[in-house]
């Protein structure tokens, strides 16, 4: 089937579960298909005439959000997610370029909204169900049939590191990502879908919801992400997949282990950034494989994962995908081993359907006659791709370029570590120097000296790679779908609020405090780069 608005259609006539949610009454798929003909109803009436038919959902994982999708779906329109941990003057920002027409949203976030002059339809408040059941006897059939190139879904990019841009997203490119996930992993209408991601961002929605719209398995929704709730969670429905995007893994493997670990369904994780050691960790505790894939969120390029990828790697290129490792600055390849930005040189990087209004940003991208990718990779002798982090992760360090997710990767070994996290900070002279953030476990105190230890024995861990500076943090700072902030960490340095330990020439680990840190600034400003380092406050 060639778009959502006919996945939707074919659920009409199927009466097997469809819906789960924590206080909601389960809706099989006929239930579902049903009661987002209603709203789709309900929103032709909604959207005025001359706009673009665009709704802005500010919702939790409720029940109410897979009925929008699949009610803009019917009804031609498109999903605005918003990020309800956006505020103030980004949030209307947000709101007010995506050119959203009226807003679905709940009481909890009905602040947020309440001087954005747009109609709200604030889905718990009692008035809300009277006004849905006036448009019940709806069905898909009403609405005429939508094509591949309608436009289903703006969603923001995370913002880590700067501005989120909206990437639009069409119908066709969503029921084709759902079918070759659905394929891929063999998911059908015995699976159920664990979505614990936020569905206002691409891979909840791209990842989860469309494969179970393909497969026809039943959706099931965690209000909000929960490292806690996860396990009895998927114990409660049954559930056989779920997707995971940044730190989510290390928050769940850090809950404590219990005899139930491996008491579930779960046959398999599917996302991105868990990285190997806790990949291998998660599916020796609760037996559950990770697989770990890429596809930009723009859908440009992609890279699949096949059997008998070597440890480490993401995969190779997908069908028809002509991608190369290339030096960003001249377009040269890069040979094996050297990192590179990703992008793609063939026909399939058409799939990029666009940032909304933002012409210079599509151009960036497009620049060239190339997809880049803005993600750094590099490639073994065999052809085997290797995520090495975003563009804006990599580090320069004595002339040599490092990136930070490889970094990372090695110091996630460390047992003592809840959550790690690379960046750069600049070098008194030129270039940077390696600082990480490390949360250990369970509170306990960092120990410079065992930290120590286990970097002098990791046998790929390069000789300048090792960090010159470790902040120690109860907790990372974290965007809403569990990516760390590197950018807020970066910007903070070594002049922050936390302890910081350095070691300046290689060896042991001391604190940075007092006078070593007033002689450590004194070398920025003899050289001129004390604008490099973040001011404490």
């Amino acid at each position: 089937m060639d778009t959502v608005d006919q996945l939707l259609r074919a659920h009409w006539t199927d009466h097997r579960p469809g819906l789960l949610a924590a206080g909601a009454t389960p809706l099989t798929r006929h239930q579902v298909a049903g009661a987002a003909a209603a709203r789709a109803a309900w929103l032709r009436e909604l959207l005025p005439g001359g706009r673009e038919p665009h709704v802005g959902v500010l919702l939790g994982n409720v029940a109410e959000y897979p009925l929008w999708l699949g009610a803009a779906a019917l009804a031609g329109a498109a999903v605005v997610g918003i990020n309800p941990t956006r505020r103030g003057a980004e949030l209307a920002r947000d709101i007010a370029h995506t050119e959203c027409a009226v807003i679905v949203t709940e009481r909890a976030y009905r602040p947020l909204v309440a001087g954005c002059g747009l109609p709200l339809l604030v889905v718990d408040e009692p008035s809300y169900a009277s006004e849905v059941a006036a448009y019940g006897s709806a069905a898909p059939a009403d609405f005429p049939a939508a094509e591949p190139r309608t436009r289903m879904l703006l969603t923001f990019t995370s913002g880590s590191t700067g501005a989120p841009k909206a990437v639009i997203v069409t119908q066709g490119r969503l029921a084709r990502a759902g079918a070759a996930l659905a394929r891929q992993f063999a998911l059908g209408a015995d699976d159920v879908h664990y979505l614990c991601m936020p569905l206002f961002h691409g891979n909840a929605v791209i990842a989860g919801w469309a494969p179970a719209l393909v497969g026809g398995g039943a959706v099931a929704l965690r209000r909000s992400f929960s490292a806690s709730g996860f396990l009895p969670d998927v114990q409660a429905y049954g559930a056989t997949y779920f997707t995971y995007v940044g730190r989510a893994i290390q928050y769940v493997l850090a809950t404590p282990e219990t005899d139930g670990d491996r008491a579930h369904r779960l046959r398999l994780g599917f996302g991105t950034e868990a990285g190997d050691v806790d990949a291998a960790r998660f599916e020796a505790r609760f037996g559950v494989p990770l697989v770990e894939g890429y596809g930009s969120s723009e859908g440009g390029a992609a890279v699949h994962r096949t059997p008998g990828t070597p440890a480490g790697a993401v995969g190779r290129a997908a069908p028809g995908e002509d991608l190369a490792v290339v030096d960003p600055a001249t377009g040269a390849q890069c040979p094996p081993g050297v990192i590179g930005e990703l992008v793609n040189r063939g026909g399939s990087a058409a799939r990029f359907e666009g940032y909304w209004r933002n012409d210079a940003a599509v151009a960036e991208r497009r620049r060239g006659g190339w997809y880049w990718t803005g993600d750094l990779f590099y490639r073994d002798e065999d052809g085997w791709l290797f995520f090495a982090g975003r563009s804006d992760d990599r580090l320069r360090v004595d002339g040599e370029n490092l990136a930070a997710a490889v970094i990372e990767n090695i110091l996630a070994r460390w047992e003592p570590a809840a959550a790690v996290c690379v960046y750069a900070v600049p070098d008194p002279v030129t270039g940077d120097q390696v600082m990480a953030a490390v949360a250990p476990r369970d509170g306990a105190a960092f120990d410079p000296d065992g930290f120590r230890r286990f970097l002098d024995v990791q046998p790929d861990l390069g000789t300048k790679a090792a960090p010159r500076f470790v902040r120690v943090v109860a907790s990372m700072p974290v965007t809403a779908t569990n990516k760390i902030r590197r950018s807020e960490l970066r910007a903070e340095g070594f002049r922050c609020a936390d302890p910081v330990w350095w070691a300046p020439d290689g060896g042991a680990y001391r604190p940075l405090a007092g006078e070593e840190l007033d002689a450590l600034v004194a070398a920025y400003r003899e050289r001129g780069r004390e604008g490099t380092i973040a001011w404490p406050g």
